[in-house]
């Protein structure tokens, strides 16, 4: 009978003292799972964190006169991008004389037709800049007016990138020159782009504060 005490002692020596070695085994493996879902978490929000980046730094509209376009509506940046670029222009109050010269030209479909072009589109102030007999006198010759409008778009879709230096076909049949870097950009040297990379439908739209005359 001791001897029987004796065994059953012994054993609960032994168990109790292998008892904390299970338990930290076991609490190793749980801080390793813990860290491993720590890991799958981070890796999983660093997709996340770089298409927020990428957001940051996409190709978004720039410029000061984007502070005018609205909001929300048809002429949004999100309005506007559901539209062919006609369309698009006439939903922004600052482009009025430019759709009204486009309608005058026959061009409201040549334009929203078009696949994937680039319109520098003059703002109204850009128009107001010419001396009124000779603007009227642009308005009333159709084969003119569709010269100087045609001047303003080019035939493919130019990244920012693009206009950091580089000379273009347009539908007119000649070539512009664009210059600059980060948001600051001119036309033929002369006309500075207020508002650019505006999508659309069917174009980048970049918004100049003169209008662009053929040579």
């Amino acid at each position: 009978m001791l001897a029987s005490r004796t065994r059953r002692l012994t054993l609960g020596v032994a168990v109790a003292a292998l008892l904390p070695l299970s338990l930290t085994a076991c609490g190793s493996d749980d801080k390793k799972d813990a860290a491993a879902g720590s890991d799958s978490t981070a890796s999983a929000s660093s997709p996340a964190t770089d298409q927020s980046s990428g957001a940051m730094t996409g190709d978004q509209p720039f410029g000061p006169a984007c502070a005018s376009v609205p909001k929300d509506g048809a002429g949004s940046f999100d309005g506007m991008a559901k539209d062919p670029v006609a369309t698009a222009a006439s939903h922004n109050p600052a482009l009025s004389t430019l759709v009204t010269a486009v309608k005058k030209a026959g061009l409201v479909d040549t334009l929203n037709n078009a696949q994937n072009i680039t319109v520098f589109a003059p703002t109204n102030d850009a128009f107001a800049k010419i001396p009124k007999a000779d603007l009227d006198k642009v308005l009333a010759d159709k084969a003119m007016l569709t010269k100087v409008l045609t001047y303003h778009v080019v035939g493919q879709k130019l990244a920012p990138k693009q206009l950091e230096s580089g000379t273009y076909p347009t539908l007119e049949k000649s070539t512009l020159t664009t210059s600059g870097s980060g948001e600051s950009y001119k036309v033929n040297d002369a006309s500075n782009v207020v508002c650019g990379n505006v999508p659309t439908a069917n174009a980048t739209v970049y918004i100049v504060d003169s209008v662009l005359m053929p040579k």
